[in-house]
């Protein structure tokens, strides 16, 4: 049952947002209130929303107007919908990003994170008390890919990973699927069976490949690597969801 009262805070965080979504429906169950941070520490090739990078960019917000807001549609964020907070990458600014799931908490809301897992562990744990639920984006398994489609290191991500089964923090694994990159099978198949025994992953979601975000990187000046890059056709995305599903794990094209 959601509570409409909210316990006050001591002190007022304030976050820096990209952009707010009120109804969203693709990042955890349910109807969603989507909260996207600004700032990322990864480049990768085919983001829809390079407009995230900058820290600095985006509306400066507190918590105390964001939970304003979020209650204002709480009549559809009822279980199992809730908050989720995406990005850009939102274990940037934990502070900000705890007290605002700590506040949803306190009101009976379903509470999502959605991230790359590029992050200090420590700066996490504290976090991860406030979540109910992680959409863990693994890029790839293979480490080269994994740079070449990011520009950082898979290593904190696949620590994250292993910390999150430990806590059997319930998980959902994302894999975005671009021809030509990420769709090695090896590469695939390695990633199944680094995740086939944990038991708190509940689905693997694969993603495919689109240019949505393609305009953005115009605007913005960058340079972008994947305009002869094909978006996967369903036989290729079933081909992975097949892999995964002979590991034993629940998997779905998102």
């Amino acid at each position: 049952m959601l509570s409409h009262t909210l316990e006050p805070t001591v002190t007022t965080v304030t976050g820096q947002i990209h952009s707010i979504e009120t109804c969203g429906t693709v990042d955890g169950p349910g109807i969603r209130f989507v909260i996207f941070t600004q700032g990322c520490p990864l480049r990768c090739l085919y983001c829809h929303n390079p407009d995230c990078r900058q820290g600095k960019d985006g509306a400066a917000v507190t918590v105390e107007q964001l939970m304003t807001e979020i209650q204002s549609y709480a009549s559809y964020l009822k279980p199992p919908g809730g908050v989720t907070i995406s990005g850009g990458e939102p274990l940037m600014q934990p502070e900000f990003v705890q007290e605002v799931f700590r506040q949803c908490k306190l009101l009976g809301f379903h509470t999502t994170l959605d991230t790359s897992g590029f992050v200090n562990l420590n700066t996490a744990k504290s976090v991860l008390e406030q979540v109910d639920l992680v959409l863990l984006d693994i890029k790839s398994f293979d480490p080269e890919i994994y740079t070449k489609v990011t520009n950082v290191s898979i290593e904190p991500t696949l620590e994250l990973a292993k910390y999150l089964n430990q806590l059997h923090k319930p998980t959902w694994i994302r894999f975005v699927l671009v021809p030509g990159l990420t769709d090695d099978r090896a590469n695939v198949e390695e990633l199944a069976k680094f995740i086939a025994d944990f038991t708190n992953v509940e689905r693997v979601e694969i993603l495919p490949f689109h240019k949505m975000g393609e305009y953005k990187w115009e605007q913005l000046g960058y340079e972008y690597h994947l305009y002869d890059t094909a978006i996967p056709t369903p036989e290729q995305v079933q081909t992975v969801v097949e892999i995964f599903q002979q590991h034993g794990i629940p998997t779905i094209a998102a």
